[in-house]
């Protein structure tokens, strides 16, 4: 049996503008402006208190920002994130050839929500977050943890992403990958990692079905 693995934002679903806002709010607490929306969409995909890291916030400050952001997001998410162009299609045809998981540095216990919310949570099998493993990817921690929980061969693995952490990732634990161009990076940023790199997720599963 294959095993696909799928990165959530920026691969099944959009949550850019709740990220977005969170951010804004998280900042506004701390009676500061939020970086430009694009520095802040660049880094989507890494953890948030990397993410905060990097945009400056002082490293004492930024469990802070974190909470500040959590509150808010668990507020808005399910209004403001919705599964991408062809997302359902794809978990769907995928699950009539493969055990899925999702492997993603959200916070598990929010996208468990947000997939229950849209309906889809029932063609997973295992939902690996940020909170599930002491190094999130590109550290290969995550995928190795699905795979050991779902008993499924690497060299009939597959992983699904938009960024270059999640194909990393994908790397490093031995399974195979596939980088989509429809979340936050570019072609040119993920062909340095993945041999394939398609529209969309749905696009990644017609081609894992004939091989």
């Amino acid at each position: 049996m294959k095993t696909i693995l799928f990165d959530l934002d920026g691969t099944l679903i959009d949550s850019t503008e709740a990220i977005l806002e969170s951010f804004g709010v998280a900042y506004e607490t701390f009676g500061h402006s939020a970086p430009d929306d694009e520095e802040i969409k660049k880094l989507i995909g890494h953890p948030l208190d990397l993410m905060f890291a990097m945009l400056g916030v002082a490293h004492l400050e930024v469990d802070f920002y974190v909470n500040a952001y959590k509150e808010h997001y668990r507020i808005i998410s399910r209004k403001k994130t919705f599964l991408l162009p062809l997302g359902f299609e794809a978990i769907k045809e995928a699950s009539k050839i493969a055990t899925l998981g999702v492997v993603t540095t959200k916070t598990a216990q929010y996208s468990e929500e947000l997939l229950e919310h849209m309906g889809v949570m029932k063609y997973f099998k295992v939902l690996i977050g940020r909170e599930s493993v002491k190094n999130p990817k590109p550290h290969p921690e995550p995928i190795l943890k699905a795979l050991a929980y779902l008993n499924a061969d690497p060299s009939r693995t597959w992983m699904i992403g938009d960024t270059p952490m999640d194909l990393i990732c994908a790397k490093e634990a031995g399974v195979e990958s596939i980088g989509v161009l429809c979340g936050y990076s570019t072609k040119s940023e993920l062909v340095k990692h993945t041999s394939c790199v398609v529209h969309d997720a749905f696009d990644a599963v017609k081609i894992i079905s004939k091989l």
